[in-house]
């Protein structure tokens, strides 16, 4: 049962691509930005470090392209999805400058509004000095990617950040920091859902500025701590806008481990400008973590609970709170299965005064399996079948999709 953790991270990019496209977490919870090992990175042009990727995904039948319910008459197509992506890094000193450039082109046979081409830019600057080290960044995102369990339909949007941290090493263990993030959501004209104007509903700048404190337990475990304040301000809606104070506390985890990733969980006074709209103040818990055993067992585990913003108006927002998981098994030579499961629980809070389902829960479930083999080291072909469900006490917002179909992967 010979195998090696290259393989099994193949395997894991290959068939938890859906756990990870469906878990919704946000970018503050990441790991501090860790210079790169020249060795595992596979290309070298002149100066510049590159380690490139690229996947040829969802080769197979979608049941039901629009998330429709039984009673509309789901409607099937063929589709596949060309995903580069290439991570750079150049010296610059003791410094880095790295970048991230990624495109998914997706296709559709019959329903060509569904096509689409998704990019991602990123770029920033990393000083990893002994004493003192620093990092900031910048992105640009223009998609028509699902932006979350909510809403089905494929909206254009773009995603625009810009973000810093700093952090000092006062003791032998003891880091103490600073992070400030600023990201701008924007739909484009015209996109609708249910009919409403995504736009006018959703679009919106969030500012973030946290104190950070981070304790070594081992060469391998870091324990971290943030206290932070936020603020999210509609450029259309004022009425959503929101201020946000949190407190979190968790374990980093070295990628070179057995255990590898981060979990967190924390509290959050969510305090929506809205009177007459109930604010949120609890628990709150993000995780995503990879454990590998013997070379040939590789398990996955994310979840989530937070607050997230909803199309509706009367219920301009819910907690969500739910995990996906996957198993991976090496069985012999250059085959593999996995087996994975998720289940979303979106938990709405209603406006005052209005006529509509209080305590409304939306649930989401997915099941799925997959086959793969690997040719060398980089390449393997699988095929995956994924069921998925969302029911609701509101008829329309329930529906059932059977994928299914093969994936194609190269890279580490």
């Amino acid at each position: 049962m010979a195998s090696s953790p290259g393989r099994l991270k193949s395997c894991s990019l290959a068939l938890g691509g859906i756990a990870i496209a469906l878990f919704v977490s946000r970018p503050l919870d990441a790991q501090t930005l860790t210079p790169p090992d020249p060795a595992s990175l596979p290309v070298r042009l002149g100066p510049v470090w590159v380690n490139p990727r690229i996947g040829l995904t969802n080769i197979g039948m979608d049941t039901n392209v629009f998330n429709q319910p039984d009673a509309e008459g789901p409607q099937s197509d063929f589709t596949m999805t060309l995903a580069p992506v290439a991570d750079l890094w150049l010296p610059a000193g003791a410094t880095w400058l790295f970048g991230v450039v990624r495109e998914d082109i997706v296709w559709f046979k019959e329903f060509a509004s569904e096509r689409s081409v998704n990019s991602v830019l990123r770029a920033g600057w990393l000083v990893p000095l002994t004493r003192f080290s620093f990092d900031v960044g910048t992105g640009w995102t223009h998609t028509r990617e699902r932006p979350g369990y909510e809403i089905d339909a494929r909206a254009e949007r773009h995603e625009r950040e810009l973000t810093g941290a700093a952090e000092v090493r006062a003791l032998a263990r003891t880091r103490f920091g600073v992070r400030g993030e600023r990201r701008r959501y924007t739909f484009e004209e015209g996109q609708t859902y249910n009919g409403i104007d995504l736009r006018e509903e959703l679009s919106r700048t969030s500012d973030v500025f946290a104190l950070t404190t981070r304790y070594e337990l081992t060469p391998l475990t870091t324990l971290a701590f943030s206290v932070s304040r936020e603020q999210d301000r509609f450029l259309y809606s004022p009425l959503r806008d929101s201020d946000t104070g949190r407190f979190e506390a968790g374990l980093e985890f070295d990628p070179s481990a057995l255990i590898s990733g981060n979990a967190r969980i924390g509290y959050r006074d969510f305090d929506p400008a809205d009177s007459t709209l109930p604010g949120y103040s609890g628990l709150t818990a993000s995780a995503n973590v990879t454990y590998v055993a013997f070379d040939a067992v590789r398990t996955g585990f994310q979840a989530s609970r937070d607050v997230e913003y909803s199309y509706d108006a009367a219920q301009p927002y819910y907690l969500q709170s739910g995990f996906t998981g996957s198993l991976a098994l090496q069985l012999y030579g250059p085959l593999d299965v996995e087996g994975r499961y998720g289940a979303q629980d979106l938990s709405y809070r209603t406006r005052g005064g209005v006529n509509t389902i209080d305590d409304r829960v939306d649930r989401v479930r997915t099941y799925g399996a997959g086959i793969g083999y690997h040719i060398g080291r980089d390449l393997r072909i699988g095929f995956n079948v994924d069921q998925y469900e969302r029911t609701s006490e509101l008829a329309d917002r329930a529906y059932d999709a059977l994928r299914y179909g093969a994936a194609i992967t190269y890279g580490r």
